[in-house]
């Protein structure tokens, strides 16, 4: 214990706070279709996503080794270039939060780790082969992938019981949805919640309470299952509805074509330590179920939304990351204290704004659309 300093404790805090808005942030990708279509009560729903999530955590650390040791030298890492990287990504976070747009909290995480440690550590601090094997290719093949799956399985879907009887293919289809969800919720804690564990590792290697390529000790599996299963439950309302309603008007065999296929992709990549994006998985198979039905309705607008959001992601946060580590270098301590102010004042400022328009459980299913300025505003695309 005598490794834990001061700035240890307060960069493991912070990686919490990122996993609990990334918990909330990616709720919908398990519970958005299952919601929309009725499958589950919307708190039902939260509820087991979150318990689920806590679940994953214990399932596998492949992809907490790929952030611990893989993306950026540990040997060059500081907990100061750390605390930086999570500082970016918990701002995206919000910021898309806020918006209701369904982006990466992983790329997020990503970009903001690697443009604190470019910026603390020189060019040679990232290992850009790693990147390019573990993050960018996966976030290119990752959605296809789940998409092509669910556009076939939800075209066999309604192959299969076009002579069923309506009511009875959506009861059957509804209860095979609180399974498919279900495991995506369960997957989602074996991807997700590692990549704050590699981060909480990563910060004990830099300061000397791990040795190199260490994996995660349990207190730090089970404390990042739990924080990501919290933010699971609470706060997911804005993000649901754009992935509910946004992409497409889903109904119980695409929910469950959508939810089988990412489930297959996310669990497949855990295994590999591939630290993909469940949010571009989940989004993929959505637009394929959509795509798999005859005449079924896709919002391309918002889908290219969300794509130019997804590529926009990292970089953004790459540069708060970057600029929050220039300040840490430089500042030291007070500058660690000044990065922490400015990004508590820009929190609250979001939480201030979100609630001049508050999407709860009783209408996530409203509409599409979510107002950042109030009544009188104009309204803001989910996706936007």
């Amino acid at each position: 214990m005598d490794h834990i300093t001061f700035l240890v404790a307060v960069v493991i805090v912070t990686a919490l706070a990122f996993d609990f808005t990334n918990g909330f942030h990616d709720t919908a990708n398990a519970m958005a279709t299952s919601i929309a279509t009725g499958a589950l009560r919307p708190r039902t729903a939260v509820l087991i996503s979150g318990v689920l999530n806590v679940g994953g955590a214990f399932l596998s650390t492949e992809v907490a080794k790929t952030i611990s040791g893989g993306i950026v030298d540990d040997t060059l890492v500081t907990p100061g270039m750390i605390f930086a990287g999570l500082v970016g990504a918990i701002l995206w976070n919000l910021a898309t939060w806020l918006l209701g747009l369904p982006s990466s909290s992983s790329h997020a995480l990503f970009g903001g780790l690697i443009g604190a440690v470019w910026v603390g550590a020189g060019e040679h601090g990232v290992h850009f082969d790693k990147v390019v094997e573990k993050v960018l290719i996966p976030a290119v093949a990752s959605p296809l992938v789940a998409g092509v799956a669910a556009l076939i399985a939800t075209y066999l879907a309604y192959k299969i019981t076009a002579r069923a009887r309506e009511k009875t293919v959506t009861k059957g289809f509804r209860l095979g949805q609180i399974a498919s969800a279900s495991l995506v919720s369960l997957a989602h804690g074996t991807n997700d919640a590692q990549k704050t564990m590699g981060v909480i590792t990563l910060t004990l290697i830099s300061a000397g309470a791990l040795g190199h390529d260490a994996g995660p000790p349990l207190w730090v599996i089970a404390s990042a299952g739990l924080a990501i299963g919290l933010g699971t439950y609470l706060c997911g309302w804005r993000i649901i509805r754009t992935m509910g309603k946004g992409l497409t008007d889903i109904q119980s065999p695409q929910g469950f074509a959508a939810e089988a296929a990412s489930t297959t992709v996310i669990l497949t990549s855990a295994h590999l330590g591939f630290a993909l994006s469940t949010t571009q998985v989940c989004s993929g198979g959505i637009l394929g179920a959509g795509l798999g039905r005859r005449l079924a309705e896709v919002r391309w607008g918002t889908a290219g939304r969300m794509v130019v959001a997804w590529l926009v992601t990292l970089p953004a946060a790459a540069l708060v990351g970057g600029l929050s580590a220039s300040v840490v270098t430089h500042g030291g301590n007070f500058g660690i204290v000044v990065i922490a102010l400015l990004a508590l004042a820009v929190a609250t400022f979001i939480v201030v704004m979100s609630r001049r328009n508050p999407v709860h459980a009783s209408n996530v299913n409203e509409t599409h659309e979510v107002s950042v300025r109030g009544a009188a505003a104009t309204q803001v695309s989910t996706a936007a």
